[in-house]
């Protein structure tokens, strides 16, 4: 029998987070993930502007056949961890094209980017040093800030004032870390690396960059936001993730100086005890590379740019109020809480699929629905989600 005090806990937890709409509820897909895609209670396909596949490429068929092609000759999973019997010649085929691609020395693959973050700082810092951390960081970074015995100091993710002072302030410390979001993924706001990069040179600070929502697509050839800001050489570690603009799947990695990954290789608790990547996986992702550093991963890039200024244009042109940028990530100011929630269910009845944001994953009074744009949108579809959202956005008040 189940603990009935437990389940007593659980039970008024989960009543609690449906009274104050923190409350998670999973669609069931039924088909690809794509620009449109089915659900299994409705009977019309749903336009889909809530997906991390930025580029399109989750469903590209070259991908697709490439990893079966993998699964064929590798077979279908190593049974094994890396350094006893989980490495084939792909894997170390993508983590070398991976370093190409970013310009780095050496790259070490993860089961996803949250166990790369997870696996940073464990063994690698110590008491006697600090890690500074923008305060709108992922989950991923702060937990694995958590498992550091290293001195934990927040600095507001968009005030380099404040970044400064801290550094100031850390600076009897052994080692000085700075860590950041290349892009804050419920602001679609870039970090400042440029200015960044100057405040630890200064202070002689290593930094570490998540470019999770940024690798692929932002930057003239898809390298991220340090191209974007013209960094490249600055960077020490770079963390981002294969489950994005990179095919969508699953997989993340640690890339940079080699000194480090080698250290990596033989501390990092969930690159030490998890199974390697599956051969389709490593396989598709490493397709995926050769697509965006290829003609078609140009012309992907600028359909993606026109794209996200077509929407941001006309959303505000209608009244609505959003967070600046360029980001194909646009968020939609609401305020009220229940207002983002009401209208996300009301706009997937108009055909648009999209999600509505509340407190406590943004701050209070910050609601909002999340817009996520990609490449593969056409205009006609982006004008049917900009009428909905006009219609809904009437209909609550929200825009006149």
């Amino acid at each position: 029998m189940f603990h009935p005090i437990l389940k007593n806990i659980l039970d008024e937890g989960i009543i609690e987070k449906k009274n104050n709409g923190t409350y998670k509820v999973e669609r069931i897909i039924t088909s690809p993930q794509s620009s449109q895609i089915n659900i299994n209670n409705k009977k019309e396909p749903l336009l889909n502007f809530c997906s991390n596949n930025y580029l399109g490429l989750s469903n590209h068929p070259e991908i697709i056949s490439a990893s079966k092609l993998a699964m064929d000759k590798y077979g279908f999973g190593m049974s094994s961890v890396r350094f006893i019997c989980g490495t084939q010649n792909i894997h170390k085929e993508l983590e070398n094209k991976i370093s190409q691609f970013l310009q780095t020395e050496d790259t070490i693959l993860f089961n996803s980017c949250f166990d790369a973050n997870g696996g940073l700082f464990q063994n690698l810092l110590s008491e006697g040093d600090v890690i500074i951390s923008a305060s709108l960081n992922h989950a991923s970074i702060i937990d694995g800030i958590r498992l550091s015995r290293a001195k934990k100091i927040v600095y507001r993710y968009d005030d380099m004032n404040d970044l400064s002072k801290q550094l100031i302030e850390s600076k009897n410390y052994r080692i000085k870390v700075v860590i950041t979001d290349g892009v804050f993924s419920m602001e679609g706001e870039l970090a400042p690396l440029d200015k960044i990069v100057s405040l630890c040179e200064k202070h002689q600070a290593l930094l570490i960059v998540d470019d999770s929502h940024a690798t692929g697509f932002i930057g003239e050839n898809g390298q991220g936001t340090p191209e974007y800001f013209s960094v490249q050489n600055k960077i020490d570690l770079y963390t981002s993730t294969l489950g994005k603009a990179l095919g969508g799947a699953i997989g993340g990695y640690i890339s940079g100086h080699r000194s480090i990954i080698d250290w990596f290789r033989n501390t990092s608790r969930p690159y030490l005890f998890s199974n390697s990547l599956s051969p389709s996986l490593v396989a598709g992702a490493i397709k995926s590379i050769d697509i965006i550093t290829s003609q078609e991963g140009n012309q992907l890039r600028k359909n993606l740019i026109s794209n996200t200024n077509y929407f941001r244009n006309k959303m505000k042109k209608n009244g609505f109020q959003i967070k600046e940028g360029i980001h194909p990530i646009v968020p939609i100011m609401l305020g009220d809480e229940k207002i983002s929630i009401q209208m996300a269910s009301d706009l997937l009845s108009e055909g648009i699929y999209v999600i509505g944001f509340s407190y406590p994953v943004v701050p209070k009074n910050e609601a909002r629905i999340r817009v996520q744009i990609s490449a593969i949108h056409t205009k006609y579809q982006i004008d049917l989600a900009i009428n909905a959202f006009v219609k809904i956005g009437k209909n609550y008040g929200i825009i006149k």
